[in-house]
């Protein structure tokens, strides 16, 4: 896995644009009406770990590299988007090559942004983008299979994966995300190879006004979550315009404004650790005197596995992984210190890496 990555969907108007400005620092535009943003714009940002920089001392490390998200601006959705409406098509094939989806949804009430179908509904917007990408992929799902009908005539071990495909195209039918399709182990497997985009997980971003702040609670929201837990998805509340101005801050000032107005993260940075706690993924970190480095990985990936991120030789020629944990690395100011503290655990290529695991690979 290289860098995790997220599509920001939403309907116009609903703050995506404003989000993703504030994701990136880059002016990425916004503006009051429906499809000012027509390419995907995309923003690649460091995941926020102050253990890189307690590290990077200890080591004397002379750069820090984090852990990196990538953000993908996909334009505002409409209905009919899936048959080519407003910029159509074209979006929803941007979403197809990220991992997971940030669903951008308005829970605010302001005269001065218009809403696309002139009310606040958060459900009913999250139902608008759910059909059109339900819609798209049944398209794909009717094409896959009229190709697999073809092959099966020479190819008769692709009879089980065209079964899958019908069963998902039925339940495409009913007009329901095959993340809520019930599957045996062989069928997930057949589907794994297609890229359907109501497979994916999805986060909702609860857009949240100032005047909500800090709580960024109200009825939209409680809405919101009510609908995400029914689909086994997660909600953030977050006011995209509060993250715009702390985009444009130096850190230490943000941290103090946040704090000023009772927050202890920023709603990116939340944003950020549930995307990773979503999809399972942590980082482990290795350090020395040419850098402190965050490396994204699944969690339960082994050793091996693990050394494989930073090069394949690694994992090709793997002898054994020299352990600490981040609070002994912490407590002993060194590897070396540790290691004599009896705190530097010698681990065979099946250790399950841990968060946090502080790692030096040894190998041929």
């Amino acid at each position: 896995m290289s860098n995790l990555s997220c599509g920001i969907v939403g309907l116009p108007n609903v703050g995506k644009s404003t989000l993703f400005n504030a994701v990136t620092k880059l002016a990425a535009t916004a503006a009051n009406y429906p499809f000012c943003t027509i390419d995907p714009n995309i923003g690649i940002v460091d995941v926020s770990d102050p253990r890189l920089q307690v590290l990077s001392e200890l080591s004397s490390s002379k750069k820090i590299i984090p852990a990196a998200i990538t953000f993908v601006d996909i334009a505002g959705l409409v209905k009919g988007a899936s048959q080519g409406e407003g910029l159509g098509n074209q979006f929803l094939t941007n979403i197809r090559e990220t991992d997971a989806i940030i669903h951008v949804v308005r829970c605010f009430e302001s005269s001065d942004v218009i809403h696309v179908n002139g009310k606040v509904d958060p459900i009913a917007d999250i139902e608008v983008i759910n059909l059109e990408l339900i819609l798209s992929d049944l398209q794909s799902a009717e094409n896959i299979a009229s190709r697999l009908e073809k092959q099966i005539k020479s190819k008769k071990e692709l009879v089980p994966v065209l079964e899958a495909i019908k069963k998902a195209t039925l339940h495409f039918n009913e007009e329901k995300p095959l993340r809520t399709l019930a599957l045996t182990d062989d069928e997930k497997i057949h589907l794994a190879a297609y890229p359907f985009l109501t497979r994916k997980k999805v986060l909702y971003a609860a857009n949240v006004s100032e005047s909500e702040l800090p709580s960024m609670e109200n009825a939209y929201v409680a809405d919101v979550r009510a609908f995400a837990e029914k689909e086994g998805n997660r909600v953030i509340p977050i006011c995209a315009k509060l993250e715009e101005e702390i985009a444009q801050l130096p850190p230490e000032e943000a941290t103090l404004f946040l704090e000023s107005l009772g927050l202890a993260t920023s709603g990116l940075d939340r944003l950020i650790k549930a995307a990773f706690d979503m999809l399972g993924l942590i980082t482990y970190i290795t350090t020395g005197e040419i850098e402190t480095r965050a490396w994204t990985i699944a969690r339960g990936t082994n050793a091996q596995e693990a050394a494989g991120k930073i090069h394949t030789d690694l994992q090709k020629g793997f002898i054994r992984a020299e352990v600490v944990a981040y609070k002994d690395m912490i407590e002993y100011k060194s590897r070396a210190a540790a290691r004599d503290a009896g705190k530097a655990r010698s681990e065979g290529k099946e250790y399950i890496v841990q968060d946090g695991d502080v790692i030096l690979f040894f190998h041929n």
